[in-house]
């Protein structure tokens, strides 16, 4: 589908990589990575061509074509929702038109005027190739992806102009998605998605019928859509055929081997090295020592991948508190008629961490705002015993005061004792030497996440409410405040889009939605089993029954609790995934069926085109040869839609 031939790009002498040779087969979804700058975004524009390589060649498939979705940057404005996105339907649109205006034409010719078959003919033809690709469904598919990147009916008369940035985005991804190019280029799509539509873009790239290149911080997503990771570093590509979690255990084998065969490699350079310095001056030892600089000369080097760096750091012990952190009891909170929280209650206790749920505008933001201490119409808010809440907000790097230096901004919220450890801490987010002196200002939006996340280790709280602490992070960012988190003795209540992030924190999920709380008391992997109604062991509370009834009757809605019997759970997942491989292998039987059929449907017609031609059966042997193959091909026909419902 895509080959790179010593493909080369530099920026004023600045080599990004060199000589990259690399292919990518049809149907394979390839996760780009590497360290920040290290070219994946730009090697991406080159292969849709929207930058030139400095030397090199791409060679894309006959008739195949690339197209690229950026981070951000992209407005669309003047058109409704759903005209944007059918726009992206040209060719099939112009299908359309054309099949209109021949059946104009055919309306108005009489029957026995000339070219009236030709035209017929025509139109038949292009009946067939427009049903074909899908223009019969085309609404539908508008729908089914406009739905599933979270854009409700109500949205789609709207004017693109009137949604934010982040939706902007979505409707570039929305069209590119319908445009369905041979090599689909996504860099960061998951950015500004929300869990529900990463889920669903998940599943469609899964079954995306061409070839994927992505650059994405979500791990869960990479694992769940890409069979083959390819690292950018040292101004090449890596290939690793496999999900990004094997690639992690396979990166670190590799590395080691390479620093193993390093360290070999140095000593045996080393005593070269020393041999040509003792005898250089000997002349009973000249030709020995002019061999050992040849057989210098002729060593290649071993290079070892960049060291990653990483942020190290954990939360300050937290003091203790009360059993009971957090309790609201009828509260709702509304903005004008939106009611956002309508008479919720909720109890989060000691050592919890509730990961808030919710598609984009449920509430989120808001129930953590008011958790806070922010305003409420109704109910009331009380923290329990001892508690030292500190909160960060979703735009929390966005209040940093931008005239102020890296130093500057954590010194004035710094309590006196601090002050000796600014350097340390600052250190442990990857500000050193003169990055400490950087303006906030012209900070990166991962550096200023970093940074506010420094602030959270100058007090000690027992209570973290963070909303999207995750943003902008990377990957290996992310692995470390996880593990901090995880390592925090207090309680935590958060927000987060990433998948990996919430399953791997939370011990508790409450979904916001309709101005209700419903509770599920599991890890992210089991809120979606129970959603999907996968688990039909019914739910007991793996506390002491007192404080489980205590607990689930402060929550309105659903309260689901795991099961007790951890056996029970496995086989019931082990049930889920065996059913669930048979769906999948029904699923692509049928699509097998599907795909035959249409070719079958598609030779009987070309034959029947063929018979209606004047003069076919002039030929009294070419007659029988065409009607015996009708028959067979429509045999052959009613066979397979006897296997179709057989799989139905």
């Amino acid at each position: 589908m895509l080959q790179l031939v010593n493909l080369s790009k530099d920026y004023s002498g600045r080599v990004l990589f060199a000589n990259i040779s690399w292919h990518l087969r049809k149907g394979e979804r390839v996760a780009l990575i590497g360290e920040n700058g290290a070219g994946k975004s730009t090697l991406m524009k080159i292969i849709a061509g929207l930058e030139e390589s400095s030397a090199g060649d791409i060679q894309l498939a006959k008739g195949a074509r690339a197209a690229y979705l950026p981070q951000d940057g992209i407005v669309s404005s003047g058109r409704m929702l759903f005209h944007e996105a059918r726009s992206a339907l040209s060719e099939l649109l112009a299908l359309e038109e054309e099949l209109h205006r021949l059946g104009q034409e055919l309306e108005q010719m009489p029957h026995d005027a000339a070219g009236h078959d030709l035209l017929l003919t025509r139109y038949g033809e292009l009946q067939e190739q427009f049903r074909h690709r899908g223009g019969y469904t085309m609404e539908a598919e508008i729908g089914t992806v406009l739905k599933g990147l979270g854009f409700s009916k109500e949205n789609w008369h709207k004017d693109c102009g009137e949604f934010s940035g982040g939706w902007q985005m979505r409707i570039a991804l929305a069209r590119l998605l319908l445009q369905k190019p041979d090599v689909l280029l996504l860099d960061e799509p998951t950015n500004h998605l929300d869990i529900e539509a990463r889920n669903w873009l998940e599943q469609y790239l899964c079954s995306y019928p061409g070839s994927v290149i992505l650059v994405s911080h979500d791990r869960f997503f990479m694992d769940q859509v890409c069979s083959r990771i390819a690292e950018v570093w040292n101004h090449t590509i890596a290939d690793y055929h496999c999900s990004y979690s094997s690639y992690l255990i396979q990166r670190e084998e590799r590395v080691s081997a390479l620093r193993e065969a390093k360290r070999l490699q140095d000593e045996e350079v080393q005593k070269t090295e020393d041999f040509i310095r003792r005898f250089r001056y000997q002349a009973n030892k000249a030709s020995l020592v002019q061999s050992r600089i040849k057989q210098l000369e002729k060593v290649e080097r071993i290079e070892l991948p960049p060291e990653r760096k990483k942020i190290r750091f954990q939360f300050p012990d937290a003091p203790k508190s009360g059993r009971i952190v957090l309790e609201l009891q009828g509260l709702t909170r509304s903005y004008g008629s939106n009611v956002v929280l309508n008479k919720v209650d909720l109890t989060v206790e000691k050592g919890e961490r509730v990961a808030l749920v919710g598609h984009n505008g449920a509430g989120k933001s808001t129930l953590m705002a008011v958790l806070a201490g922010g305003e409420y119409q109704e109910g009331s808010l009380k923290p329990g015993h001892n508690v030292v809440a500190d909160y960060f907000a979703q735009d929390q790097a966005n209040v940093l005061d931008a005239t102020r230096t890296a130093y500057d901004e954590l010194y004035s919220d710094c309590p006196y004792e601090m002050v000796p450890k600014l350097r340390d801490i600052l250190g442990a987010f990857l500000f050193s030497g003169d990055d400490i002196h950087k303006k906030v200002g012209v900070l990166s939006g991962g550096e200023r996440n970093r940074l506010a996340l420094a602030k959270m280790l100058l007090r000690p709280s027992n209570l973290l409410l963070m909303d999207e602490p995750t943003n902008h992070l990377d990957l290996f960012s992310k692995e470390v405040l996880l593990d901090a988190l995880k390592g925090f003795d207090g309680t935590v209540v958060f927000v987060s889009h990433d998948r990996y992030f919430v399953n791997g924190l939370a011990t508790r999920i409450v979904e916001v939605g309709e101005g209700k709380l419903i509770d599920y008391y599991g890890d992210y992997e089991y809120y979606l089993e129970k959603k999907s109604g996968e688990l039909d062991t019914p739910p007991t509370s793996g506390r002491p029954a007192k404080q489980a009834v205590e607990t689930t009757a402060a929550i309105t809605g659903v309260s689901e609790l795991p099961p007790q019997n951890k056996e029970d759970r496995l086989k019931d997942r082990e049930e889920q995934k065996r059913r669930k491989k048979e769906e999948q292998a029904k699923e692509k039987q049928q699509q097998a069926i599907e795909k035959e059929i249409a070719t079958v449907e598609q030779k009987i017609a070309e034959l029947e085109a063929e018979m209606n031609r004047p003069g076919f059966f002039d030929d009294p042997e070419q007659g029988l040869a065409a009607g015996e193959q009708h028959t067979a091909l429509n045999t052959k026909l009613e066979e397979l839609y006897a296997q179709w419902e057989s799989c139905a």
